[in-house]
């Protein structure tokens, strides 16, 4: 296990380059100094060729440097060659990349047309029974042996052809093997990749990368912060470049807001080379985001910062004191419970509140219901807050003061915080922590769509860090918008549940109902239900994994058939597709968590 003062690069992480097709002929190099590569991925059956080659053309359009196609069966893997072929003879030189589940036949065919293959460790060569065993080493040996017998021949045709390769783990897809040894953990997951490197490096093949993707933004973060820090030790020449992705973030707001914190931060920190923002609408509507999250980062992670501050970036790795939390392990700042103004309980282990600007509050609660959800909490002009200067010290802060970091403090805001959360460690103080978004409001405002994105992306990685008692935004300069984002953010990053919880993946072409119709059925029948998750899923390649923490799910188990789960377990089977909304709402209520509509007192000004 890596030391647990592990730190990311004081600048973006060097990786070596993967070439995915010919640079020369419209292909891209991953990693290096290159610019960060954004992909997607086409939603059409593979093979009706016209309309993949449409969509294609379509995302490329819209700035996607790479485009994934599924290749569920070798059959589809086969006309790949004709969905490729369709595109050069347009003119359109982008790399393709074949999505791989379960058929090593189909990876194998696949390689033969397209510039770079994905593979799933957690079922490339394995059938998830989720059965418990107890592995002897001599037999976790032996399903190495077999994997590397499944495995070495696509490596083979890859290193062959000048194919590159993304050793993409997903939390939601753990093989049976890795979760018996290793739990459902960061760790599986990062060791499910390294078995497959390995055996990658065993024959001299070096062109690939990483993903750790999880629907779950603090699995996904604390992922990808173990694998950069696992290649760090097994030496220099493991510094493969990494893929970027929260998978089922869903549509909307909800889903930028999740994509923002999970890829945003690991960007904002310096990891990542390409990302894809995984959207369950049309496929062209995630490549604005992913650009507009890129741009964010120079702007919330200038490489200013000197020597001494607690960005996570530059506390020395041998310090085991040097960050102020685990970076690895979620876990709240320890703080007093303190009470504010206007009785808000913040610290200890009371949930994470919101805070707003004094005209913000004076024109959101004249609206308010006493039973309205989304409001704001406390409003900051009357905290009394004590604003530290984290880059000076600064004496023991007086028990029951809320702290904050002064305005116009010259640190970028995610390393101001972790600097005075590593300064209150040192001192041994615990009071409590209001974050904020940013130390100076822009000027001019910035659009909703970017506030969003910065606004998810600082606060969301702090949060994720385990630091802050309550919240303060000010990118969003409009008092309602301000206060619904506080509360989307808090809900996104799991620190706070206040209206139904969606896990919703993105289309692609296993899947087996039409995602954005149907999300937006369940969303409106359910949408009442306060602390309930929903996983919606096209098909069932990730679909148990993903719904750990769901309370029900709704998974495509063959066309025009829905199954439902509580949980993990599959408990209605075959459900007509027409029936299968009604027959979830059932299932809800059989298991005590409906409450009718009409009796639901909920927020409805600001939400």
């Amino acid at each position: 296990m890596p030391n647990p003062a592990f730190n990311l690069p004081a600048a973006r992480r060097v990786a070596r380059e993967v070439m995915v097709g010919d640079p020369a002929q419209g292909g891209v190099v991953i990693g290096g100094n290159h610019p960060i590569v954004v992909q997607s991925m086409i939603t059409c059956d593979t093979m009706n060729t016209e309309a993949c080659v449409a969509e294609s053309l379509e995302l490329v359009k819209a700035g996607c440097q790479i485009v994934r196609i599924t290749a569920p069966t070798v059959k589809d893997a086969a006309n790949l060659k004709n969905i490729v072929a369709g595109l050069r003879a347009r003119g359109c030189q982008v790399p393709i990349v074949a999505d791989i589940h379960f058929k090593p036949e189909a990876a194998l065919e696949a390689a033969l047309w397209v510039e770079k293959i994905r593979v799933n460790p957690g079922n490339y060569a394995d059938t998830k029974k989720f059965a418990i065993k107890e592995y002897s080493d001599a037999d976790y040996a032996a399903e190495l042996e077999r994997i590397e017998e499944k495995f070495t021949p696509l490596v083979k045709l890859c290193q062959q052809l000048g194919r590159a390769m993304r050793i993409g783990t997903n939390h939601g897809s753990l093989s049976d093997r890795i979760l018996n040894r290793f739990g459902d953990t960061p760790m599986g997951m990062v060791e499910s990749a390294l078995e497959f490197a390995r055996i990658a490096r065993k024959h001299n093949y070096h062109s690939f990368l990483f993903s750790m993707k999880a629907s779950n933004v603090k699995v996904m973060i604390e992922s990808y912060r173990l694998l950069v820090a696992r290649l760090a030790e097994l030496g220099p020449d493991w510094n493969y470049p990494v893929h970027l992705g929260v998978t089922e973030a869903g549509d909307g707001e909800d889903g930028r807001i999740k994509s923002a914190i999970g890829i945003g931060s690991l960007l904002a920190d310096g990891l990542g080379d390409t990302i894809r923002v995984s959207l369950t609408e049309d496929s062209p509507f995630e490549i604005p985001v992913c650009h507009n999250l890129i741009a964010q980062i120079p702007v919330i992670a200038p490489r200013l910062a000197s020597a001494g501050t607690a960005s996570i970036a530059r506390a020395p790795r041998e310090a085991s004191d040097s960050l102020p939390f685990d970076p690895f392990h979620y876990e709240r700042f320890p703080t007093q419970e303190l009470v504010l103004a206007n009785n808000c309980v913040v610290g200890g282990k009371q949930t994470v509140r919101v805070v707003s600007s004094q005209a913000a509050w004076d024109e959101i609660t004249p609206r308010l219901r006493a039973t309205d959800d989304v409001r704001p909490e406390a409003a900051y002009e009357d905290l009394d807050c004590l604003e530290l200067d984290p880059t000076r010290d600064f004496p023991l802060p007086p028990v029951g003061k809320l702290v904050t970091v002064a305005d116009q403090v010259a640190l970028p805001t995610i390393a101001a915080f972790r600097l005075l959360a590593a300064r209150l460690k040192t001192l041994g103080a615990d009071n409590p922590v209001l974050l904020k978004d940013c130390l100076q409001a822009p000027v001019p405002p910035l659009s909703p769509d970017l506030a969003l994105l910065r606004t998810a992306i600082v606060l969301g990685s702090l949060l994720a860090d385990g630091l802050g008692d309550a919240i303060l935004i000010r990118n969003e300069p409009r008092p309602a918008p301000s206060v619904r984002l506080a509360f989307n953010i808090l809900q996104a990053i799991g620190c706070r549940s206040f209206k139904t919880d969606y896990v919703a993946c993105p289309s692609c072409g296993r899947t087996l109902f039409n995602l954005q119709t149907t999300t937006a059925l369940i969303k409106e029948r359910t949408k009442h239900l306060k602390g309930v998750k929903i996983a919606i899923m096209g098909c069932i390649v990730n679909g148990p994994g993903e719904m750990a923490d769901a309370d029900f799910g709704y998974v495509g188990g063959a066309p025009g058939k829905v199954n439902l789960y509580v949980g993990k377990t599959p408990v209605k089977f075959n459900i007509p597709q027409a029936e299968a909304v009604d027959r979830l709402v059932d299932l809800v209520r059989e298991h005590g968590k409906w409450t009718d509509p009409s009796v639901v007192q909920r927020a409805t000004t600001l939400v």
